[in-house]
Formats: structure tokens, C-alpha cells, sequence
């Protein structure tokens, strides 16, 4: 099922044009906006803001050290400060989602439509809760200390922040009590505003379960008996189990509503040829002669290899390294929050760590490898027949022949398949040390550990922003997230 943005053309029919109008809406104006606009907004703007690979609003491609930049490189050398890159994104996360997903709570919270039964109201609730705590999960992990329990009341003009590990404690309630009250026999949001499973509950429940289980392995170096404990509830309560079920919105052809990251690369629509694959992945790609290079990248001009540029070295260019892969130049090209590829390389952690999981640790990392294989083939309308197979056959690729430990192989392999969902592939970076980054072509710095704060917060939330940082031991891009414990793996 593929599950699409609802703006319709207004020749359709009547109700369509109030979708189109509702998703038109200026959420942050004072008139009274529906509920379903505010959801699909919100939904909306999470997918754009994760998924954007714009200099002045995500690093995130760079810091997990896919894609490195041409003419300015100040983002891939980790100088996130000129354009506020926090900034926007803290803004982004907090005006522009959890601002409109609380509206939209607070609306069906207190709705009295005798149409709407008890059970979808309940579950409208849940999907909301649900992608509040897939957006606070993102704040934590992208910064610490956030503002969490003060952050939308709005009395507060100088909202506290709140540990990471405290936030994660309360929002792996939340999912618990959102996961409780979902019924599967009932909908979610009518009129297509759940543009990500157009209503469908048991979707939800899938993907509650799928982003509670990598929560849990947040856990793991640090409290692995808690680790185990969640992560063991959610597997048994039931992850994803295809592709079908990935968090996944399918972008239209005009804008506004299309994916931004032909917006950004496109040069016959952006003007700018600002990105290349990096020496990063492209040489771990081509030394397991890995099969998805060819949807990952085109081959470089006036040659049939595969370059990558230099990491954050000036220098690189459209001419001379390989340029992102053709599906990427689609308007359609469908973003995800969490995939069902993503969820096999967490089960296959979960086994390798001795938790109770149905199947073994060589079959689920076999499966998320394949299941990345046959997603990307499938977008780029090539026949994946074998090629799977045959990728897992080399023995360098192998769970019981390639090399290192299930640590590195299975990050490796799982960093390899999350190639678009860059903020994971940083995470996977920093939770298991692989694989080895390079360090930054001109400022030589080792791979962030997080975003420092917003510019404008010692100003606007001084003390506040004083105890944070103190807590994590500065404000800088080398401090740790609660979860974060692993060493450097820097090639110099």
C-alpha cells in the first residue's frame, strides 16, 4: 500500500476541496483551523524537516558522512553556526510539529462529534501521541537536554529543559499508553488527514511497536536490563513486517508538495549542483561490490566508476565524484521515519544481544539487507530478482565470514541500507562506533556527537540553556547524548 500526500485536484469531488484548503491553512494564524489540517500538517512538516537535505535546516547527510558538499563545505567540515542550522531545526520540530500535533490532541480531546465513536477518537489520540514521541525521541537524540515538560506550555516563557534520559523514560510511557488504546477494528483520522496509513490502525500499532523497539536499543550500552525488558514488549507485541508497513509518505509532482530533496538537487529546478556521494560510502560500497551503489549514485562523468568526493574537502564537483542517483531526482521520491529494513537490523541487535527474539541474529540481518536491496530496486524500476541473494553469498557481506564484530557487522550493513534516513545512519554511527568516518577535509574534526543549541537560546532562555549545557559538559558538538558511549573510529 503506498500511501500518499491528500491534496487532490478540485475537479475530483466536494470534499477533496476542503482537504486541499485545510492543507492551504495557516496553522499559526488565530482563526480556528481543523483538526485534520493540523495533522496533516504537522505530519507533513516532520517528513520534510527529517528528510530536507538543505544547508540551512539538516546536517544530518553530512554528519552521517553520505553525501559531502561542492562549492561551500562549511556544513560538511561540522560549522553549523553560520546558519543556524540548530536553530532551524529546533524551530522546525517545535513551531511547526509539536505546536500543531498538541492543537490537534487538544481538539479531539475535546470534541463532542456524536460521529466520531469512542474507539477512533481513542485512536486519533494515540497516532497524534505516536508521532509527538517519534519528534521528542528526535529532539533528545539531535541535542540532550531539551525542553520537554515546560516546551509547549505556553505560560512558560522560559521553558526548563529536561535530561535525555528523563524525556525518554516518560515517552516510552506515552507509547505504552498510546499503544494500549489503539483498536485495530476502528480508524484513525478521516477524509485522508493520516497521510501516512490512511487510517489504518493496525498500521499504527505496527509502527508504535517498531519505534518502541529502537528506543529500547537506545538503552543498550548503557541499562541493558531495561533494554532487554522493552525491546522484548515490543517484539512480542508486534514490529513491522514488510515494507508495506514503513512509516512512509509519497511526495506529489508540484510543488508545494514535493520530496525536498529534489527541491534541493535538481539544478533544472534549484539551479545548484551543491552535492556528491562521499569517499565514505562509496568506498565501503566498492569494495563489497554492493549492488544498491547503482541506485545510490550515478557513475562518474565520462567514466563507468564510482567516486566518492573527499569528505568536506574543497575541490569537490559534479565532473570529478559521483553524483546522487537518479530515483533522487524524482519530485515523487517517498521519505520514511522508520522502515521495516531498519526494524530487521534492530531485531538482528536484539538477537545478538541475547534477547528473546523469534528467529536468529545471520537471519534478520540477511533480512534487512535484503529488504533494502528489493526496496530500492523496486523505487528505481529495476528487477531485484537474486540480486539479494547473490550480495549475501560474498563473503565479506556474510554474517559468518565477514569481518569484525556482530557489533560491526551488523552497523555496518545497517548504515549501508539507511542511506536515507541520514539522522539513524548518524545515530547508528554513534551507538556502535561504526562504520570508521573520516575526519573533516578542512577543519579536521572527528564526527559530532550532537547539535549545539540555537543561537538565540542563551539569550532567550539563559539560565536554562547555562544548566543544560553545564549538565552535558558544554555546549559543544563533542558532548554526549545520554545513550552515546561508544569510542571514536576516525580515519585520519
Amino acid at each position: 500500500m503506498k500511501k500518499y500526500i491528500y491534496i487532490l485536484l478540485s475537479a475530483v469531488m466536494a470534499a477533496s476541496c476542503s482537504n486541499l484548503d485545510g492543507l492551504n491553512t495557516d496553522t499559526k494564524s488565530p482563526t480556528d483551523v481543523p483538526t485534520g489540517s493540523l495533522v496533516a500538517n504537522a505530519t507533513k512538516n516532520l517528513f520534510d524537516q527529517m528528510t530536507t537535505p538543505n544547508v540551512n535546516s539538516n546536517a544530518f547527510r553530512f554528519f552521517a558522512q553520505y553525501w559531502t558538499e561542492t562549492t561551500y563545505t562549511d556544513e560538511a567540515n561540522y560549522n553549523i553556526k553560520n546558519r543556524d542550522v540548530p536553530g532551524n531545526h529546533w524551530g522546525s520540530l517545535y513551531r511547526d510539529v509539536l505546536e500543531d500535533l498538541d492543537a490537534a490532541y487538544k481538539k479531539v480531546e475535546s470534541s463532542t462529534d456524536a460521529t466520531l465513536s469512542d474507539a477512533q477518537k481513542n485512536n486519533q489520540l494515540a497516532t497524534l501521541e505516536i508521532l509527538k514521541v517519534y519528534t521528542y525521541h528526535i529532539l533528545v537524540d539531535t541535542f540532550g537536554y531539551i525542553p520537554y515538560t515546560e516546551s509547549l506550555d505556553f505560560t512558560q516563557s522560559s521553558p526548563a529543559y529536561d535530561s535525555g534520559s528523563d524525556v525518554y523514560a516518560d515517552l516510552i510511557t506515552r507509547l505504552d499508553a498510546a499503544i494500549s488504546n489503539i483498536s485495530v477494528s476502528a480508524g484513525t483520522f478521516n477524509d485522508g488527514y493520516d497521510i501516512i496509513y490512511n487510517g489504518d490502525a493496525s498500521k499504527w500499532l505496527k509502527f508504535a511497536n517498531s519505534l518502541k523497539l529502537r528506543l529500547a536499543l537506545r538503552y543498550a550500552n548503557t541499562d541493558g536490563a531495561k533494554a532487554k525488558q522493552i525491546a522484548e514488549e515490543a517484539i512480542n507485541a508486534g514490529v513491522f513486517t514488510s515494507s508495506e508497513d514503513n512509516a512512509q509518505l509519497v511526495y506529489l509532482s508540484s510543488p508545494p508538495n514535493t520530496n525536498p530533496i529534489w527541491e534541493n538537487i535538481d539544478p533544472t529546478y534549484s539551479g545548484r549542483k551543491d552535492f556528491v556521494g562521499t569517499n565514505t560510502i562509496i568506498d565501503i560500497m566498492n569494495n563489497l561490490n554492493d549492488p544498491r551503489r547503482q541506485v545510490y549514485f550515478r557513475q562518474n562523468m565520462g567514466d563507468d566508476t564510482y567516486v566518492g568526493g573527499p569528505y568536506a574537502k574543497n575541490g569537490n564537483t559534479w565532473s570529478n565524484s559521483s553524483v546522487i542517483g537518479d530515483v533522487f531526482f524524482e519530485p515523487t521520491f517517498p521519505a520514511n521515519l522508520l522502515t521495516y529494513t531498519e526494524t530487521e537490523f534492530n531485531l538482528a541487535e536484539a538477537a545478538a544481544r541475547g534477547y528473546n527474539v523469534s528467529g536468529s541474529v545471520a537471519s534478520h540481518y540477511n533480512a534487512g539487507i535484503t529488504a533494502s536491496i528489493n526496496y530500492w530496486y523496486n523505487l528505481a524500476g529495476m528487477d531485484a530478482s537474486g540480486v539479494a541473494t547473490a550480495y549475501l553469498a560474498n563473503t565479506d557481506v556474510a554474517y559468518a565470514t565477514a569481518s569484525g564484530t556482530w557489533q560491526e557487522k551488523i552497523a555496518t550493513q545497517k548504515w549501508l541500507a539507511l542511506y536515507d534516513q541520514a539522522f539513524e545512519g548518524w545515530s547508528t554511527y554513534r551507538k556502535f562506533g561504526f562504520p570508521a568516518m573520516h575526519i573533516s577535509g578542512e577543519t579536521e574534526l572527528p564526527t559530532p556527537r550532537r547539535y549545539t543549541y540555537p543561537q538565540e537560546e542563551p539569550t532567550l532562555n539563559g539560565a536554562n540553556y547555562e544548566a543544560a549545557s553545564s549538565a552535558l559538559g558544554g555546549d559543544e558538538l563533542s558532548s554526549r547524548i545520554f545513550w552515546d558511549t561508544t569510542d571514536e573510529n576516525i580515519i585520519k
